[in-house]
Order: structure tokens, then C-alpha cells, then sequence
């Protein structure tokens, strides 16, 4: 028989994708954590969430094997994975208690400390070499091109990226697009990324309908959509052509737009909306690295000049 637990787990997952419109990735993690929480802590009732059995559960995640380093030495779960499960339970709690459940006050979670998340970036003088990369005039360079100069522009995900039409209306220079969580925003295009867009377009003799296609000497007609994993070994091959020796991904770009708008004098608040960050926290780490006043009054006030 079903437990009173599982009722309200199953009544809380179903809350989560009708009302708050969470994907279904982000519920089937939700009930994995919530499962493994439950069954770790024998849990068949609201009232047998308790501080104790929590405490015991973050033992058990913190001792926890990670991943082995050069086949041999293995370490503990990451503070970042550990996190999710217990965010997931606290979510649960609040649920609970909206519904005026008797448990644990979510309040009593409290997440694991983690370090500061430091980004990996690249020079003004390196994105520029990987914007300059594709420079021929056929279908893949114009595509390729495109690709490049809309990610630097919109600081779209990769997975935003990949699920764009081909009939998407440039004549406003900024357009919708549905991210993560199923929350639309607009994102704007430059000059250079519509006049890069339409180039590719005007090219395109097939009728596939998305944006970013494959294109394929061997097969004429096979026109299939970019994958996530093809747009990120595009944007590794002109790297390595532009002699940059980090690795280089989507998201790297997506942070140079972010860092590039701040740096200009973009308020973080905005940079938060173009970006599609729910919480301002997480736009706020580009902040240490591009605060130019900081920089400024160093240069002038510090000693040894």
C-alpha cells in the first residue's frame, strides 16, 4: 500500500509540472532526491522529517564516493550535488506547509557551504580571433559564422540555441525564446549577428525549418537540425583555429557576453533578464571581474604604482 509520504510526494511532483511549470527533467530529479531522502530515512509520514534524520541524511551524502581521479582516488560527493537533494527537500517542506502539513519547517535546512565559483574566460583579443574564424562564403561558413555571432550577441544557452526556427522574425533585432523552466524572455540581436544570420539564410536552399541544420557532403538531403553536442565541436574546432589554448565551450561565450555588457556599464539587474537567471545571485559572480570603478581606484590610490 502506498504510503502517506508518497502521496504528497506524488502530489507535490504534479504541483510542481501544472502550477509552477517546472520541465520534466527538473521533476524527475525532484522525485529521485525526495526517493532516496525517504527511503535513507524510512520516512512514511510528514512528521518523520525531523532534524535528526536530515543530519544524518547530509552524513550519508558527504560521505558518499564522487568520482575517481586517475583511476585511483576517489572523492566525496560534490557540496554543489550534495545541495540539490537537501534545496529539493526544503522546496517539498514549503509545500507541505503551504498545504498546512505538519513537518519540519523548511527553514531548519540548511545548505552546505560551497567555495566561490570562479569562471573560466577568455581575452577581448581571443573572442574576437573566434568570432573572426569562419570567414568563407559557402553554406557552413556562413552557418558556422551565424552560430557565433548570435551566441556573443544574445548569450543564449546552447539548448536555446539549438531549438530556433528558421522562420524567426530579425526586422525587430530581438526575438523570445523559452529557457530554462519554461520562462520566456526577450534577447536582442546586433547589427553584426542579423546581418550574419541573414547571409546564412539567404544560402539555405532546403526547406528544413530549423535555424541551425546539419550539412552534409556526403548526403544533399539530409538537412537535420544541430544537436547541442555538433554546435559545441563547432565552437572547439575555431577555437583551436584561433590558437586558443583553454577550453572553450557555448557557455564560455555566453559568459563574454554577460562580462561584456557589465564591463560597458550595463546595470546587473538587466544583464539578469537578458541572461534568464531566476535568482540575481547567480548573475552577480561576473561582478568581481568587472568592476572597472574597483580598478580604477586601485590604480590611482594604491602605493607602489
Amino acid at each position: 500500500m502506498i504510503s502517506e509520504i508518497d502521496k504528497l510526494k506524488r502530489q507535490f511532483l504534479e504541483y510542481l509540472e501544472i502550477e509552477k511549470g517546472s520541465s520534466l527533467k527538473t521533476v524527475e530529479n525532484y522525485d529521485r532526491y525526495l526517493t532516496r531522502f525517504f527511503k535513507f530515512g524510512k520516512i512514511i509520514k510528514p512528521r518523520d522529517i525531523t532534524d535528526e534524520n536530515v543530519r544524518e541524511f547530509r552524513l550519508f551524502l558527504n560521505r558518499q564516493s564522487g568520482i575517481k581521479i586517475k583511476g585511483q582516488v576517489e572523492t566525496s560527493m560534490k557540496k554543489n550535488t550534495q545541495n540539490y537533494y537537501l534545496i529539493a527537500l526544503r522546496v517539498f517542506l514549503k509545500y507541505l506547509m503551504k498545504n498546512e502539513i505538519q513537518t519540519l519547517s523548511p527553514d531548519r535546512i540548511e545548505l552546505a557551504k560551497i567555495k566561490e565559483r570562479s569562471l573560466d574566460l577568455i581575452t577581448v583579443e581571443e573572442l574576437n580571433r573566434l568570432l573572426a574564424g569562419p570567414n568563407g562564403s559557402d553554406l557552413k561558413n556562413l552557418r558556422d559564422k551565424a552560430i557565433l555571432e548570435l551566441f556573443f550577441s544574445t548569450g543564449l544557452r546552447v539548448s536555446e540555441l539549438t531549438s530556433l526556427d528558421r522562420d524567426l522574425n530579425l526586422s525587430k533585432g530581438e526575438f523570445s525564446i523559452r529557457g530554462k523552466g519554461e520562462k520566456v524572455r526577450v534577447v536582442f540581436l546586433s547589427e553584426t549577428a542579423r546581418k550574419a544570420i541573414k547571409e546564412y539564410l539567404a544560402k539555405r536552399k532546403d526547406m528544413e525549418e530549423a535555424m541551425f541544420i546539419q550539412i552534409s557532403t556526403v548526403n544533399k538531403k539530409n538537412f537535420s537540425r544541430l544537436t547541442p553536442r555538433s554546435i559545441e565541436r563547432i565552437v572547439k574546432y575555431y577555437a583551436i583555429k584561433a590558437g586558443i589554448s583553454k577550453k572553450v565551450t557555448p557557455h564560455i561565450i555566453r559568459h563574454s557576453f554577460a562580462t561584456d555588457l557589465l564591463q560597458n556599464g550595463a546595470d546587473i539587474r538587466s544583464v539578469q533578464m537578458m541572461l534568464g537567471h531566476s535568482n540575481i545571485s547567480t548573475t552577480q559572480i561576473y561582478t568581481h571581474i568587472t568592476d572597472k570603478q574597483l580598478q580604477e581606484v586601485h590604480k590611482k590610490f594604491h602605493s607602489r604604482k
